[in-house]
């Protein structure tokens, strides 16, 4: 395969080399969204070549696996696939997020929902640049962009939820150093992870003011990593349990200043749950392209399960909704690309994309019948998947906490 853009292309190399890996593969270089450049579709073909020959024909045996293998990391590393957004000297691209709200989209078209791509490079990577010294940075950043340290964040605790207020990890100072002690669960690339970003106590009698971000690698003596975690769906995707006792870790690995973790974990959960609203609104997209396709061969009583009013209608209802998300999130996006998407917001886009989601892929299921309960069809996979979108990055009653308390 050749070599499309490297990690340190700018904007131009990443649209003009995409454009000429595959001179006989379909361009989607004509921007249907105003919100989207001719760059970023140029782009979208060279993740979609990537995708449909590097992540498609493995991803029901990794589902069988539990785990994405990390060398796909490290391919997509060398395609410039990850952290695009970081500047180019800390491995990325330094392009916009609208690149990364691209490949979201093609996971979602793929419904390739084991690649934890996503979180490693428009959740951990930002933390670590807008927070991490220096010499962090360009240690780990560079790496992350190479697919050689795989990022994940420890949020959540056993009993804990959606509070994180009430984390119980602390991490003691001790000189120069941090000692850390705790467990998390329900991480995503855990098992894989190379660094975690902690959300830890360092002063237990403070509740949020006394929390901080505290980085740890793997290898680090006393962190271990638990069970591979089984769950209804994203099978592909490694979801951890972690350990920390005494674990020891230079100031240096705190990100930002001490105290201050709950006030950087608000400010970006907008970008995240945008990240789960375009995914949500592409699986939609993908979902209802498979369901027409299904609908129109699958016969039933004389004709096809299409040509039944019901089935047309209800699928047409879907189209609807699908459009009204679409344009919604986009907006969403143009406001993020602004530097204006508000918690609100964000939490807003979060709420309806996922409920939407979840709605309507239990429409187009039921269209298939007793087929869409098979997991070999990829619209019984999606809507497993889909359910974790309303828990996850906040869970659909905290979304509409932090809207009622704009009311």
């Amino acid at each position: 395969m050749a070599q499309a853009s490297t990690p340190r292309a700018t904007t131009a190399r990443i649209a003009a080399e995409a454009g000429a890996m595959d001179t006989q593969a379909p361009s989607a270089a004509t921007p249907a969204r105003a919100v989207l450049t001719a760059e970023h579709e140029l782009f979208r073909d060279q993740v979609r070549r990537f995708f449909d020959r590097h992540i498609v024909p493995f991803h029901r045996q990794w589902e069988r696996d539990q785990m994405v293998p990390r060398e796909v990391w490290r391919l997509a590393g060398e395609q410039g696939l990850l952290c695009p957004t970081m500047p180019e000297e800390y491995g990325g691209a330094g392009v916009d997020f609208g690149y990364s709200a691209v490949l979201i989209e093609e996971i979602a078209r793929t419904n390739a929902s084991g690649v934890g791509f996503p979180l490693h490079s428009d959740i951990v990577a930002p933390y670590i640049l807008a927070y991490a010294t220096e010499a962090r940075k360009r240690d780990w950043l560079t790496r992350m962009a190479r697919g050689e340290l795989i990022g994940a964040i420890a949020m959540t605790e056993p009993g804990m939820g959606s509070d994180l207020k009430a984390v119980r990890t602390t991490a003691r100072r001790e000189g120069d150093h941090y000692v850390l002690n705790g467990s998390k669960t329900f991480i995503t690339n855990g098992q894989n992870s190379g660094l975690v970003i902690v959300v830890a106590k360092t002063d237990p009698a403070a509740g949020r003011r006394g929390i901080s971000l505290i980085c740890v690698e793997e290898g680090t003596p006393g962190f271990t990593k638990g069970r591979n975690l089984e769950k209804i769906g994203l099978h592909a995707q490694d979801t951890s349990e972690l350990f920390f006792d005494d674990v020891r870790v230079p100031v240096e690995n705190r990100l930002g200043e001490e105290g201050q973790g709950f006030r950087y974990l608000i400010h970006n959960l907008p970008q995240e749950r945008l990240i789960i609203a375009i995914r949500a609104a592409a699986s939609i997209e993908a979902m209802l392209a498979e369901t027409v396709a299904y609908a129109r061969q699958r016969e039933a009583f004389g004709g096809t399960v299409f040509e039944f009013q019901n089935t047309r209608f209800r699928l047409a209802d879907a189209k609807a909704q699908g459009t009204m998300l679409r344009v919604f999130v986009d907006h969403c996006l143009e406001l993020h690309l602004r530097g204006a998407l508000s918690v609100e917001m964000g939490a807003t886009a979060k709420l309806v994309a996922s409920e939407m989601q979840n709605k309507l892929l239990d429409e187009f299921l039921q269209v298939h019948g007793g087929y869409g309960f098979m997991s070999e069809y990829a619209i019984g996979r999606a809507w497993a998947d889909a359910r974790v979108g309303r828990i996850y990055g906040g869970s659909s009653e905290i979304m509409k906490e932090i809207i009622a308390r704009t009311l």
